[in-house]
């Protein structure tokens, strides 16, 4: 079976300005000191890494227990903010794309995300019918390259390309051995990949 597996932060969507408010409300509430404020910006800087990396980011002064505590309060208001949302946040031609691909190939997603972020992106976008399988690292606890591997022997994936805008994403597709596809519009500047795209659209001519 032939497969794309497409990230989720800055190659289908950008909630940096959503989850930052989140994240800060969070804070707030529970009174935790912050170095410098959470903003979209920053989060761009953090978004592709695993959920204990961005805490230990963010809030480098808490003890890992603590830091575990303020990320379940971060996510619970990120996904009431993200919910509630009514700014677009798809990249231009992401559902259209992905609908299309999905009649010719399996589409997955691998994301470095918590448990239930994956699930919410499908039901904001509607696009529960056309993604075939996916994982994360709030499931597993296992690298992106691991999660990869995992998800392709799972489905039962041959031959495979991953879609995705950090170095991070390039350093999994070494790791999981399937060609890297650099979406240059999202938040980071891979220096290898395989293939690049400066729209999403742009992966209906990728000659798979």
């Amino acid at each position: 079976m032939k497969a794309m597996i497409l990230d989720v932060d800055g190659t289908l969507w950008d909630t940096t300005g959503v989850v930052a408010e989140a994240w800060m409300q969070a804070a707030s509430e529970l009174m935790i000191p912050l170095d410098t404020p959470i903003t979209a910006d920053r989060l761009k800087q953090e978004f592709g890494k695993p959920m204990d990396e961005i805490a230990a980011n963010l809030f480098p002064t808490l003890s890992e227990s603590q830091r575990a505590l303020v990320m379940e309060s971060c996510c619970e208001y990120e996904e009431f903010y993200l919910e509630n949302a009514r700014e677009p946040l798809l990249f231009d031609g992401v559902k259209e794309t992905i609908l299309t691909l999905s009649q010719n190939y399996a589409v997955c997603i691998v994301s470095n995300c918590q448990k239930g972020y994956i699930e919410l992106f499908l039901k904001k976008t509607g696009l529960e019918n056309a993604i075939t399988d996916f994982e994360c690292f709030g499931n597993t606890r296992l690298s992106k390259g691991e999660n990869i591997r995992l998800l392709m022997e799972r489905a039962q994936i041959t031959d495979a390309v991953y879609v995705g805008d950090t170095k991070g994403d390039a350093d999994a597709c070494t790791f999981a051995g399937i060609p890297f596809i650099f979406a240059e519009y999202g938040f980071g500047s891979p220096t290898h990949y395989a293939h690049k795209i400066t729209r999403f659209p742009e992966l209906l001519e990728y000659p798979f």
